[in-house]
């Protein structure tokens, strides 16, 4: 579609299109309709939507945060943005602050996306003994252990 097509179209609808296009991991046209509503509404909705598919095609994940956290700042009861900010981290290869990002966002409301997103990438269990650092040698060995014996 072309810009021309694009300015005929309504804000709504191309929130739509933008999302459709996310979904079917085409990123490059959800960026091109969510731009185009971003600049005429700067909802939250469309902030972090757009900051997704910003991320995805190019890689602008400083960029991509900052308009997440705007989103975020502006409607911080809505647990979509959070979703999208521990994506464009995941994104970046910040899996820690990704993981803290989807944890705030099931504080603010249940939504079964953050949840599948946190057991696809895991869950660690606490050291067997606190007082010795993860990557401790006991703190390995005896974890491997309590895994072997309680997991199955």
């Amino acid at each position: 579609m072309n810009g021309q097509e694009l300015t005929q179209l309504e804000t709504r609808e191309l929130v739509h299109l933008g999302k459709e296009e996310l979904e079917a991991g085409h990123y490059s046209s959800a960026q091109r309709y969510l731009h185009a509503a971003l600049e005429r509404q700067r909802t939250p909705e469309h902030l972090s939507l757009y900051a997704v598919a910003l991320a995805q095609t190019a890689g602008n994940v400083q960029k991509a945060v900052a308009l997440c956290q705007e989103a975020i700042k502006r409607e911080p009861r809505n647990c979509n943005h959070f979703l999208r900010l521990g994506t464009v981290y995941l994104l970046a290869g910040r899996k820690r602050e990704a993981i803290r990002t989807l944890n705030l966002g099931l504080r603010v409301g249940k939504n079964p996306a953050i949840t599948k997103l946190l057991q696809t990438l895991g869950h660690r269990e606490r050291p067997v003994l606190p007082f010795l650092s993860r990557g401790n040698p006991l703190n390995k060995y005896l974890g491997k252990m309590r895994s072997s014996l309680f997991k199955k």
